[in-house]
């Protein structure tokens, strides 16, 4: 990938004055980073601003007891809302991130990113709608840990992990840390599908059987 291409791969960086292209492409260098790195945990202080290019990070929170909820992910085309609330804040993280794939990114450093959400209002604007959008997200998922049903939750979840496919290649831990509740609660759900015959879950994988029933239970 050219160097100078990567700022067209982000909705709203493409209408950037001269000035704040040219210091993007100057100081933004492109770091590369294998399945399974921990990018950054709570304590430490955010040294860039990055944009993802291909990829995936999941960011989550564990709690003293060790249970795990997901936050949020960033892939391709993202930028992460807490490293951007914690560079305006000058504060810590308070969650970790960890690439669930190889992933390749573009690192701002803080020293342009200040200057430009200074200086810019096109970068500004860029910076925070992606944030207004994740906080959003962080919203629903905070209502939906709070006031939804474990069974609408978990069948609105193998649908989003599965995509357009049948198999997911997820533990019941795995689903337990995207709902933030307990292993077990997450395998109780799981044989009432496999009961009903909606579902087949076996070690380390899920295979939906019947996808209208799931999707009925995750829309009700």
């Amino acid at each position: 990938m050219a160097v100078a291409s990567w700022i067209e791969r982000f909705e709203g960086l493409a209408s950037l004055d001269q000035y704040a292209r040219d210091e993007l492409l100057r100081t933004g260098r492109i770091v590369e980073m294998p399945a399974g790195r921990r990018i950054f945990g709570p304590g430490q202080a955010p040294s860039s601003f990055m944009l993802m290019l291909e990829g995936t990070v999941r960011v989550h929170q564990i709690s003293e007891s060790g249970r795990e909820i997901v936050l949020f992910r960033v892939t391709e085309g993202e930028s992460c809302a807490l490293t951007t609330a914690c560079l305006l804040g000058y504060q810590d993280y308070i969650a970790e991130a960890v690439a669930e794939t190889n992933i390749r990114a573009v690192a701002i450093p803080r020293e342009t990113f200040d200057r430009l959400v200074a200086r810019s209002a096109a970068f500004r604007r860029f910076v925070f709608m992606a944030f207004s959008r994740r906080v959003t997200d962080l919203c629903r998922v905070i209502d939906e840990v709070a006031f939804q049903r474990m069974d609408i939750r978990l069948a609105a979840r193998l649908l989003d992990r599965a995509g357009t496919g049948s198999t997911l290649s997820l533990t019941h831990q795995e689903l337990a840390a995207e709902l933030g509740t307990a292993r077990e609660v997450v395998s109780r759900q799981l044989h009432e599908l496999q009961r009903r015959g909606w579902i087949v879950s076996g070690r380390g994988n899920i295979e939906i059987k019947d996808r209208a029933a799931i999707e009925a239970l995750a829309h009700s």
